[in-house]
């Protein structure tokens, strides 16, 4: 049985007010023709589709497109919910399109049961979690412990009637702990969000969602597949992949990474304006790309971003680095305060106000209150 394992397309969204919408529709294509070479039995998405609860029109009509293409070339297809999507947009419509062959995983209700498929080597059984905060747990299991993310992912675990003499593969968007994160990613105050990657013992493949980095969760067979495009500069210098899994016997699971080619790739150059603006020595080289832009001038440049964009229309952001500055200092872009946990936001109001930043004890006596206090979107 082969599947392609898919996460984080976050369709919608905009990336420094670039929107990102044709990239996403370019890439799901080379998706689909993928398809068509590979001819895959199953499609695997964990998690984040959207990039906003309430996605725009644009955005829904291209994952439409998408998941009616997997269709038509009969692949199974399989939708989670991840932290950036709504429960119950997602479940709508559920059950009538799963006689089609597209299973969206519904609003946990404490139950979760398996997608049945078969092949030459038996059942597989496909289990669909949606992303899982203790407030949703604790509200269909209230005598489950939900004092942190792991114990309430774990009650969930224990109610699945997992048969371990069958292939199992769980699809999930979690942080488990451990692993590696990006600047395009969500955060949490001291890392509540995290679980323990023991809690799919007992799967043969974890399809993990929510990381944007592709990478391996204390085994092989638990994965992360990354986005299939670059959403901060911090990725600029990744790889992007198609995670294409086979699930052969019991046991015998193998993973194939084939590239993904982004219409625009996400990249940072540096030089002087003078060396960046040559058109003679960049000709032929890529200038529709997104570029983040370090100028080394010593001096800045009057109206340096908008005289840049005439020769590099996608740059996103702009900073200097100088012996003059001796550091990087932004000028294109700024940082989002939503980006920022609740510790750092604290710290800088309290530098402002104290003409000095929080010692590591302050941090320390603050971090548990912030915990308990803090508890986003519940």
């Amino acid at each position: 049985m082969k599947f392609f394992h898919l996460a984080d397309l976050h369709i919608g969204k905009r990336l420094n007010e670039f929107s990102l919408l044709e990239d996403q529709q370019a890439i799901l294509a080379g998706i689909l023709a993928y398809a068509d070479a590979e001819r895959p039995d199953a499609v695997l998405i964990a998690g984040d589709v959207y990039d906003k609860p309430v996605p725009p029109a644009e955005a829904v009509s291209v994952f439409d497109a998408f998941v009616t293409g997997l269709a038509d070339r009969g692949a199974k297809v399989f939708v989670i919910g991840g932290n950036h999507d709504s429960a119950e947009r997602m479940a709508f419509g559920s059950r009538l399109m799963s006689g089609r062959g597209v299973w969206f995983s519904p609003v946990y209700d404490g139950t979760i049961g398996p997608v049945v498929l078969s092949d030459e080597f038996g059942p597989a059984h496909i289990w669909l979690i949606p992303f899982l905060k203790p407030a949703a747990v604790r509200a269909s299991l209230p005598e489950a412990d939900c004092s942190s993310y792991d114990s309430a992912y774990r009650a969930v675990m224990r109610t699945l009637p997992l048969d371990l003499r069958v292939r199992n593969v769980a699809v999930a968007h979690q942080f488990l702990a451990g692993s590696v994160r990006c600047e395009s990613e969500e955060i949490s105050v001291g890392g509540l969000d995290q679980i323990g990657a023991s809690v799919f013992e007992g799967f043969d493949y974890a399809a993990l969602g929510h990381l944007h980095t592709a990478q391996t969760a204390g085994a092989a067979h638990i994965r992360y597949c990354g986005t299939p495009l670059k959403y901060s500069f911090s990725e600029a210098k990744d790889d992007k992949t198609l995670s294409v899994v086979e699930l052969r016997e019991k046991g015998n699971v193998s993973v194939r990474l084939l590239p993904l080619r982004p219409l625009r790739d996400l990249r940072e150059i540096c030089g002087t304006y003078e060396e960046l603006t040559d058109r003679r020595k960049y000709e032929g080289t890529p200038t529709e790309d997104y570029l983040h832009i370090t100028l080394t001038d010593e001096e800045e440049i009057p109206e340096a971003m908008a005289r840049l964009q005439t020769v590099y229309p996608n740059a996103m952001k702009l900073d200097y680095k100088n012996l003059r500055t001796g550091a990087s200092s932004v000028v294109g872009q700024a940082q989002d305060p939503e980006k920022k946990t609740p510790l750092e936001l604290f710290g800088e109001l309290f530098e402002k106000q104290n003409n000095r930043g929080l010692t590591e004890a302050e941090k320390a006596f603050l971090t548990p209150m912030i915990e308990k206090i803090w508890r986003p979107e519940e």
